[in-house]
């Protein structure tokens, strides 16, 4: 991993932008080894590898999917970034699903060491 130039809040909020945003892979160089990642009410995911392999999993299923952000606020310092989302989901066959989530990101000597994250099915006009 090449030095960091930016100032670590800065840092955090674009790790966090890119997990979050389903660009998981501007993240992996920035996951600790033994990050864990806990879906609430959900799997967990101990561990580099088992985290790029969920998110994998997450962009095979997404693949035929449009994903619209309609709602994207972070927050961050220099420990951790929190992201609150709003995405639509339409298939190919044109239903649409709306999601609110939200991550939690904390961080040590600038990787992620736990993602906390929440998510539930909404109504499109609750985003």
């Amino acid at each position: 991993m090449s030095p960091r130039t930016e100032p670590m809040s800065d840092h955090t909020r674009a790790v966090a932008e890119a997990f979050s945003g389903h660009r998981f892979r501007d993240a992996y160089d920035h996951l600790d080894p033994d990050v864990l990642w806990v879906n609430i009410g959900g799997p967990r995911f101990a561990g580099k590898q088992a985290v790029v392999e969920a998110s994998e999993g997450t962009l095979t299923g997404l693949a035929t999917t449009e994903t619209a952000f309609t709602r994207f606020v972070i927050v961050r310092d220099d420990v951790t970034s929190a992201v609150d989302v709003v995405a639509g989901y339409t298939d190919v066959d044109g239903n649409t699903t709306t999601v609110a989530s939200c991550d939690i990101y904390e961080f040590r000597d600038g990787l992620v060491v736990r993602v906390t994250s929440y998510a539930a099915e909404i109504d499109p006009a609750d985003g």
